[in-house]
Parts: C-alpha cells; sequence; structure tokens
C-alpha cells in the first residue's frame, strides 16, 4: 500500500490525446483535480497499512472492505478525470490510463488475495468480492467513460473482439482435450513399459525447449506438403499457417506437464490402497477406475491448470502465422504503436487465465479432500 500511494503521487495517472495517433499529455492525479484532493484519496491507502499494522480479524476485514471499496471506486475517479480533462471541442480525443493507476490495480488485487487468504475465506468468497468491482466499472463503462481509449478501441472492434475470444477458447480447449487424452495414453505406457518413460520425457523436455516461432516454422513446411498431396486435409483447412501449426504446436507444448503431473499422480497411489481393493475382489480394471484414478485426479487435475493457463498465453504468438485469436489485436497494436490496442489483446488473456487458474484449482482442491464432481 506505501508503494500504491507513492505511485499515486509521482506517476502518471492519466494522458489525455487528441486523436489516436497524436502522443498524450500525461496529468498526474494531483494536476487532475488538485492536491487536497489527491491527498484524500490517498487517506483509504493509510487506512490500510494502519489497519494492517498489527492485525486481528476484525481490522483485516475493515482492510478488505476498504480495499474492495478503492477498487470499486477507481472507475469513479476515472470519469471525473474524464470530466475536467476532456474538451468536448475535440470528440475524437481520448483518455488514457496511465502507469499509477495499472500499477494501484495489480497492488490492490494482491493485497485483496492477501487478506481473503489470512482471513481464510473461501474461494467462492473471493469471487464474490469481485462482484462489487465489476459492477463499479459496467455502470462507468455504460455512462461516463466513453472517452477512455481502451474502450474506444473496443467500441470500433466489439464483433471481432468477441469472434477472436471464442476462437481463443476453442483453440485452448482443443489443445488441451488434446495433449489430456494424449498424456493419459503416453503415462499408461510409460507405466507398462518402463523403457518408455526415459524416452518418453527425453523427447517431450526437447519438443518444451523449442521456441514456439521455431516450431511454427518447423511445421510449415510439412503442413503445406501434406494438404497439397491430401484434399481432405486442404478441405479442413490445414496449411503451413492458420489454426493447424498453432494447434500442433500447442498439443506438442502441452504434453509434457501432463504427461508428468498424470504419471506421477498415477504412480504416487499408495500400493497397500490398490493391494486392498484386490483383497475385496476387485479385478485390475475396477481397481484402476475405482481406487487409482480418483486417488490420482487432484494431481492430473493440476496438470490440466498447468497447461491450460501456458496455452492460453501460447495462442497470442500463435496470431503471428494467421491463427487468430486475441493475439491478433496485441500484434496489430504493436504494428500501429497504439499501446491501447495492445491492452485490448493483452488483458482479456490475462483475465481468461486466472478465471482459468482459479476455477481448475478450486476443483482441484474439491477433490484432494473428498469431493465428488
Amino acid at each position: 500500500m506505501l508503494v500504491g500511494l507513492m505511485a499515486w503521487l509521482v506517476l502518471d495517472a492519466v494522458n489525455v490525446t487528441p486523436n489516436r495517433i497524436v502522443s498524450g499529455t500525461p496529468y498526474r492525479a494531483y494536476e487532475v483535480h488538485g492536491w487536497w484532493a489527491a491527498l484524500l484519496a490517498g487517506v483509504p491507502m493509510l487506512a490500510v497499512m494502519v489497519l494492517a499494522w498489527r492485525p486481528d480479524v476484525r481490522r483485516l476485514q475493515a482492510a478488505l472492505v476498504v480495499v474492495v471499496g478503492l477498487l470499486s471506486a477507481m472507475p469513479l475517479w476515472l470519469a471525473t478525470a474524464v470530466a475536467a480533462l476532456a474538451d468536448p471541442d475535440m470528440p475524437q480525443a481520448r483518455l488514457g490510463v496511465g502507469s499509477s493507476l495499472w500499477l494501484l490495480l495489480f497492488l490492490w488485487l494482491l493485497v485483496v488475495i492477501e487478506l481473503r487468504t489470512r482471513l481464510g475465506l473461501p474461494r467462492a468468497f473471493g469471487w464474490l468480492l469481485l462482484l462489487p468491482i465489476l459492477i463499479g466499472w459496467w455502470l462507468s463503462l455504460s455512462f461516463w467513460l466513453e472517452p477512455l481509449a481502451l474502450f474506444r478501441e473496443y467500441q470500433v472492434r466489439s464483433e471481432q473482439f468477441a469472434s477472436a475470444i471464442v476462437y481463443h477458447l476453442a483453440l485452448v480447449g482443443a489443445a488441451v482435450g488434446a495433449s489430456l487424452v494424449l498424456g493419459i495414453v503416453l503415462a499408461l505406457g510409460m507405466r507398462r513399459y518402463p523403457g518408455m518413460r526415459k524416452a518418453g520425457f527425453s523427447v517431450l523436455n526437447v519438443v518444451q525447449t523449442i521456441p514456439s516461432l521455431a516450431l511454427f516454422g518447423l511445421l510449415l513446411a510439412p503442413l503445406a506438403w501434406l494438404s497439397s498431396r491430401f484434399d481432405w486435409l486442404a478441405s479442413m483447412g490445414v496449411s503451413g499457417i492458420g489454426w493447424a501449426p498453432a494447434w500442433l504446436a500447442l498439443v506438442g507444448y502441452s504434453l509434457l506437464p501432463m504427461v508428468r503431473n498424470t504419471y506421477v499422480a498415477l504412480e504416487g497411489v499408495e500400493p497397500a490402497v490398490i493391494e486392498s481393493a484386490r483383497g475385496m475382489g476387485m479385478s485390475r480394471r475396477q481397481a484402476f477406475l475405482q481406487v487409482r484414478l480418483p486417488l490420482a485426479l487432484p494431481v492430473v487435475l493440476e496438470g490440466v491448470r498447468i497447461t491450460t493457463v501456458q496455452a492460453i498465453g501460447l495462442t497470442a504468438v500463435a496470431a503471428l502465422i494467421g491463427a487468430g485469436g486475441l493475439g491478433t489485436f496485441i500484434f496489430q497494436g504493436l504494428g500501429q504503436a497504439a499501446m491501447d490496442l495492445v491492452l485490448l489483446g493483452a488483458l482479456p488473456i490475462i483475465a481468461l487465465a486466472l478465471v482459468a487458474d482459479a476455477l481448475l484449482g478450486a476443483l482441484a482442491e474439491r477433490f484432494r479432500h473428498g469431493g465428488t464432481p
């Protein structure tokens, strides 16, 4: 919170540009509404520091309420900045979010996670804490933050943005699903044939070390050749660029964590438990499906979690070979020197990764404590 307070007073809070191309004018928080307003806005951060100095349950609960209030009030402060700085005679002018607000958003979210952990609140309650924050941002974007640069980039590309998210998730889902099936098959093969384990992990480790762009390049020529030789592959859209090399590369990168977690999970089940199951009259298949697999499932889900988060990020790079997805906005923004367009692609990727990590982590935790699907 001390770092956040210093950022609030020293770094740029917003910047105003007359249009999308011209560089903007930065404004610190005290330059928007004056020193007294900036210092008054810093009082809640001081309050959180005081509450956390000698923490007990009530003080931590109060600190959590204050931080959630700060996160909910941030878009309202941006709305006041729009009212103070936006020139009605320049309809193309836009307001960008400065480095201090991005840093504050990151730090305050970290504080929320820390306070939730210290208070021992369940994950579901953590999601409820996001509700007032999301409501505050939704109301501000709906009524007061139309000149926000990031929001204007979204408005111009709203239909393309929705289709990019769907395509991004579809590509990630197809890659993770395929790697899960292959990972289970490979892990079972390694358990049955010990000689396969060393060779299998060696190959997967090599694939993991290949840079993503290099792997895309290696796949370009063989896939182009296959599509030219087999019409049914060409009819499916398989070519040297597009979804096919992206999907194959994602599956290749996903196999190592998936196979490793699945193998460790299956091997980690106590032999005595399996012997007890066999002593109760279960067949090998029944002991595997009803005993070994349920006990190994939390660790397998951890592999799915790691693989999914990794694939969500790597799919952005696949936009360089025409695979589409949210990475398209990132590389378009880099080519046009439009950082708000870059953020339009990067922020949803971060959000998707965090949501996937939280949901799959909660599911693994539930199974770990004896939960049922």
